[in-house]
């Protein structure tokens, strides 16, 4: 094929995991000039590989791929990569009916699809579900960023054990689909059998009682997991439930307070790194021993924009976020709407790096209450119950809001196919899933909107907890 120019007719060259580990050790502690040429040039290689792409090629054809800036480049997100997937993607092998049926099977989580690609699913707050293909190279970035910048609160653990011989990892999520922290997990287990024979993936959708009893059982030092999950297993350890040596929890996915991050370090009797990342780009940012989180801006440029999608300066929130990332040329993500409120510092971090540092803001789904036997009460995670709707239920466009100590609403938006059938099955699921967890009385249920209500970020909260007068009603039942 003859590529319009200036764009060459070879793709750009990708370089090995030896070089992008070496690279990502460099940047690191680069100065913030090294760390924009970085991005300059990795920009120029994704725009000009993206050309392989039927969507990229219109949109860039006769364009310099090294003068052109970011900005002249439209918004995208997940309904639009959904419905025009085919013309979105570079290589031609892969195709949407053969992704879905990968997905589809529990079997295939983590499958090395065709060879050179690794697969994951996400429905993300907007409720748009996606499927997300890397290659190798894009693999390889995010596996040299988690080893090279994740900092350990226990250095001399790290000096005595560098490789971590000694640990002993639990993840604690979602398990039952392709998700990308579950195929990340399982790809690193399968290519190393040290790590498969010293980790283990445990489900957040089972009660709470058997969860305990699996990591009693199991004994990890390591637990990495959601920040409500992680308050979960807390508050079990609070109350002698559960007895693990943990020694570090990691934790991402969802926004974590000062608040929270007191009362698992507390509860768990160890310390705690966090991190963000996302389906588009695994490891958006790292936490430095300042407690600070580092965007890897080496390998994903964020924007952060107003509901307009102008940029916002530096110290100011976001209405959302843009993506692009740099190490995906297979199915190229430029400036990609991932609906985080966050906020980028103005000031340098004093850990020394100057990597950029920010605040995510947006990602605050509540953790539920319910009455359980004898009044105790029975605690819910946000993330179980938007994956049981999800998984099971078989809707993406909701909020479930608790109304008081026992009655629910799920809210069902236009981005589903809503009948009668569906809100039974909706209703159906949920309370074979509470009453799972040991919760009673609870009553559910549904009504279709025209729009479901944001947040004043202008993000989608899914899961929405009761207010105080609600709480306090609960407590005395």
């Amino acid at each position: 094929m003859n590529w319009p120019q200036p764009f060459r007719t070879e793709a750009p060259r990708r370089p090995s995991p030896f070089a992008i580990t070496l690279d990502v050790l460099a940047a690191t502690r680069a100065g913030a000039d090294q760390i924009a040429e970085r991005q300059r040039q990795r920009l120029a290689d994704l725009l000009q590989a993206a050309t392989a792409t039927r969507h990229y090629r219109r949109l860039l054809q006769g364009q310099d791929p090294r003068t052109l800036p970011l900005t002249a480049l439209p918004v995208t997100g997940k309904a639009e990569l959904m419905q025009q997937f085919d013309d979105r993607i570079a290589d031609p092998a892969l195709t949407l009916a053969g992704l879905r049926a990968l997905c589809a099977d529990p079997q295939r989580i983590a499958e090395h699809h065709l060879g050179r690609y690794r697969v994951w699913e996400s429905s993300g707050s907007t409720g748009e579900p996606g499927l997300f293909v890397q290659d190798d190279t894009a693999m390889a970035v995010y596996d040299a960023l988690e080893a090279s910048r994740r900092d350990s609160p226990r250095p001399w653990a790290r000096m005595i054990d560098p490789l971590g011989l000694g640990e002993r990892y639990a993840f604690v999520g979602a398990i039952g689909g392709h998700f990308a922290s579950l195929v990340s997990f399982r790809r690193l287990c399968a290519a190393n059998p040290w790590l498969a024979a010293h980790s283990r993936s445990f489900s957040i959708l089972q009660p709470t009682a058997q969860l305990v009893a699996q990591l009693n059982d199991f004994a990890p030092t390591v637990v990495g997991t959601y920040p409500t999950a992680a308050a979960l297993l807390a508050d079990e350890a609070r109350r002698g439930a559960l007895r693990i040596p943990v020694q570090e929890v990691w934790t991402g996915g969802e926004t974590l307070s000062p608040a929270q991050r007191r009362h698992i370090e507390l509860g768990l009797g160890c310390a705690l790194r966090n991190s963000y990342g996302a389906s588009e780009f695994l490891p958006i940012a790292w936490e430095c021993a300042q407690g600070q989180l580092h965007v890897n801006a080496d390998w994903v440029i964020l924007e952060p924009v107003d509901a307009a999608h102008r940029p916002v300066r530096a110290g100011h929130s976001s209405q959302t976020t843009l993506l692009t990332n740099l190490a995906n040329h297979v199915q190229p993500l430029i400036r990609f709407d991932i609906g985080d409120s966050i906020r980028l510092g103005a000031v340098a971090c004093r850990c020394g790096c100057a990597l950029p540092v920010l605040q995510v803001l947006g990602r605050c789904d509540d953790v539920l209450v319910a009455p359980g036997p004898a009044g105790r009460p029975v605690t819910l995670l946000p993330l179980a119950l938007t994956t049981v709707l999800e998984d099971d239920a078989g809707v993406f466009d909701f909020q479930l809001q608790q109304l008081d100590a026992r009655h629910w609403r799920l809210l069902l938006g236009p981005g589903n196919v809503c009948s009668p059938v569906v809100a039974e099955r909706c209703c159906d699921v949920l309370t074979r899933f509470v009453q799972a967890q040991g919760a009673v009385g609870v009553q559910i249920v549904t009504e279709e909107v025209a729009a479901l209500p944001l947040g004043p970020s202008g993000k989608l909260k899914r899961v929405v907890a009761l207010a105080p007068a609600g709480r306090r009603a609960l407590h005395k039942t």
